[in-house]
């Protein structure tokens, strides 16, 4: 039913989004028009990406660095207006998940020896064809390497580098591509540009000089790490945000809004009570909807689709004068609870959804089963309103910083509600969260937790970081970073659509996706997974074969936030890779249970995910298992004891966890 919801609303939307777009001569897809294009890759401006040819020295920054992209830098959709760069330049760097593109024309991966997604531990070998360094401590980065099966040009393919973790914050990083092969075996030379500019001393009036001077430290950094000279094809540097940069919007407008607030609870009103016997509900009792209102940072009164952060002349975010959000909520209260206070828990929706998720079978089940009151709003900025701002932002990246920066006054709506469901002077003092006697149906004592699915997870992490009264967090068939998620999920087929008609140049989509993540990275995990672990505990729920959120991302974020995968994990040989699950620490269930954050994989005999970028889609992968972790009872009991104890316990014995395919 969610996804037949959905595909009417992307049809209706679609032409709402189509009126977003002003109409505009076609942009060209010959080659490069920005002045300051880098030198080193003329097919396409910005490759190589991400790149600190884009950056300019700024002292007052964490990272010495700010992304400064030309007027005309951003590529141009077929029917639209110059992309202005602004909210990419307030960045001091690159995403820390960022995919590294490249076009090598002729490049075959196969015969290069690149490490593909099966055999990521083969990046760090010491003669590996692409080497990723982190100059600041000279670690060798982990990573795998795919050629776009996306493409549609073989000309135009691209070389898409993965990081198998997140890149540090703040930190700088070179490439190096040496020894690459075409598909008969033979050497392919490196470019002309390159060539000059790795040689010998250009002389100062030479056009490459310039690009020469700014590239040595990273050839030198490079030559540290035993990568020499000879042989290489290309090598760039680049410098990833700051961790200020990354989260700053959102820290900053959480802050001043709790400041705002104090020690006070947020102001509320009731605005429905529904209460449900036990023939037409046996497991939720009560039904209550309202409304908390937040400080708004919209620059729109009312903050409407396609609004974004209202800020100061310091660029920061602040709150629009006057401007209160009415964030509306709904909650469900189990049985159980007119037994036993419930435990309080923020449920976060799916895709594009809305709050009325929180009644699904599977929460309401979870609620029943082990006493909580789930509450939950609509992420504004990712719910279902937001669809056609989503739409045309695929039209016009201009549209674009709307989309996360929304998404963060939807987190601190989130925020706002968790401390009104656990403050002494919030939601249980009304009557509606009491039972007949006047006794409290929700325990404020411990705090408050936190579970969503899908979007609910991808976002959640970012929420779980950000949130003073969230301890724990569980991240339903999650990962994060949408620049890598996007290709590989079933859920961006009508959405690709839209971006086809935008950029129909597979090449420049590439670009495209990683000029989104990162703005997008301030609204969603993949900017908090660095330091996500370092006050808060994350539980993920990963089902295997996923077809909407891709195992890749899962794994890269587990790595990321130090969660340790419960083994066993799968069956012997259920997984196409040489070293399963690389380099994520494990805990055997026989060690549980384990305090720390973790990684439980769910299989229910789904084949093995495509190994391209690209989705599992069609009667080849078969059943889809991305509901399957959520409705199973011992996944929930999992769930509710890490929520309420911090204890990840053994569920599934000495075997690896199974879920039932549901419809």
């Amino acid at each position: 039913m969610r996804h037949r919801l959905l595909r009417g609303l992307l049809a209706a939307a679609l032409g709402a989004a189509a009126l977003l777009v002003p109409d505009a001569p076609a942009a060209r897809a010959d080659g490069p028009s920005e002045p300051n294009c880098d030198p080193l890759a003329p097919v396409e401006c910005l490759l190589p990406f991400p790149n600190d040819w884009y950056t300019r020295p700024d002292p007052a920054t964490d990272t010495g660095r700010r992304v400064s992209f030309g007027a005309t830098a951003l590529p141009r959709a077929t029917a639209g207006r110059p992309v202005d760069p602004t909210a990419w330049n307030r960045s001091d760097g690159f995403s820390p998940g960022s995919t590294l593109i490249a076009h090598v024309p002729g490049l075959d991966p196969a015969a290069t020896g690149t490490a593909p997604l099966t055999g990521i531990g083969r990046s760090l070998a010491p003669d590996a064809p692409v080497v990723l360094i982190d100059t600041r401590t000279g670690e060798r980065w982990p990573y795998w390497a795919e050629a776009d099966a996306n493409a549609t040009d073989p000309a135009r393919r691209a070389l898409l580098i993965h990081p198998a973790r997140n890149f540090r914050d703040g930190h700088h990083y070179a490439v190096a591509l040496r020894h690459l092969k075409d598909g008969a075996g033979r050497t392919i030379p490196a470019a002309e540009p390159f060539a000059a500019v790795a040689g010998r001393t250009l002389s100062g009036g030479h056009p490459l000089r310039a690009r020469q001077r700014q590239l040595r430290p990273a050839l030198k950094a490079l030559r540290r790490a035993g990568v020499r000279s000879e042989g290489l094809y290309l090598a760039w540097d680049f410098t990833v945000a700051s961790t200020r940069s990354l989260t700053g919007d959102l820290f900053t407008v959480r802050d001043d809004a709790f400041r705002r607030l104090g020690g006070r609870s947020p102001a509320f009103a009731v605005t429905g009570v529904t209460d449900f016997t036990a023939g037409q509900d046996s497991r939720i009792a009560r039904e209550v909807t309202g409304r908390i209102s937040v400080p708004g940072y919209l620059d729109l009164p009312g903050g409407p689709p396609g609004s974004v952060l209202h800020r100061g002349p310091d660029g920061l975010p602040r709150r629009l004068p006057g401007s209160t959000r009415l964030a509306s909520f709904r909650c469900e209260i189990p049985r159980s609870a007119f037994r036993t206070p419930s435990y309080p828990a923020l449920y976060g929706h799916g895709l594009l959804g809305r709050r009325s998720e929180v009644a699904a079978g599977n929460v309401k089940a979870m609620a029943a089963e082990h006493n909580f009151t789930f509450c939950a709003t609509d992420w504004i900025g990712m719910a279902e309103e937001d669809i056609p701002v989503v739409l045309g932002a695929l039209a016009d990246p201009n549209l674009f910083p709307a989309v996360p920066e929304r998404s963060e006054q939807g987190m601190l709506n989130a925020l706002f509600l968790a401390r009104a469901l656990i403050h002494a002077d919030g939601l249980t003092t009304d009557a509606a969260f009491r039972d007949a006697d006047g006794r409290p149906l929700v325990d404020i004592r411990h705090g408050v937790g936190y579970d969503g699915n899908s979007q609910g997870g991808i976002l959640g992490g970012a929420l779980v970081a950000a949130s003073p009264d969230i301890r724990r967090g569980v991240l339903g068939v999650t990962g994060m970073n949408y620049g890598l998620l996007l290709n590989r999920s079933v859920d961006f087929a009508p959405f690709q659509q839209v971006l086809d008609l935008s950029y129909p140049d597979k090449l420049r989509q590439q670009i495209v996706l990683q000029l989104f993540q990162m703005v997008w990275d301030r609204g969603e995990t993949n900017a908090y997974a660095n330091h996500l672990t370092d006050r808060h505990q994350v539980l993920m729920h990963i089902a295997y074969g996923d077809h909407q959120v891709a195992n890749a991302a899962a794994d890269v974020e587990a790595r990321t936030i130090g969660a340790r995968l419960i083994s066993p994990a799968l069956a012997p040989d259920r997984s196409p890779d040489a070293v399963p699950y690389w380099g994520i620490a494990t805990v055997a269930s026989g060690r549980l249970p384990y305090r720390g954050s973790a990684m439980t994989v769910w299989d229910s005999g789904t084949p093995t995910p495509p190994l391209t970028n690209t989705p599992p889609a069609g009667p080849l992968y078969g059943h889809d298992p991305h509901s399957d972790p959520r409705n199973s009872p011992a996944a929930r009991q999992q769930k509710a004891t890490f929520l309420t104890t911090g204890r990840v316990i053994d569920v599934c014995g000495d075997t690896p966890c199974t879920a039932a395919p549901t419809s």
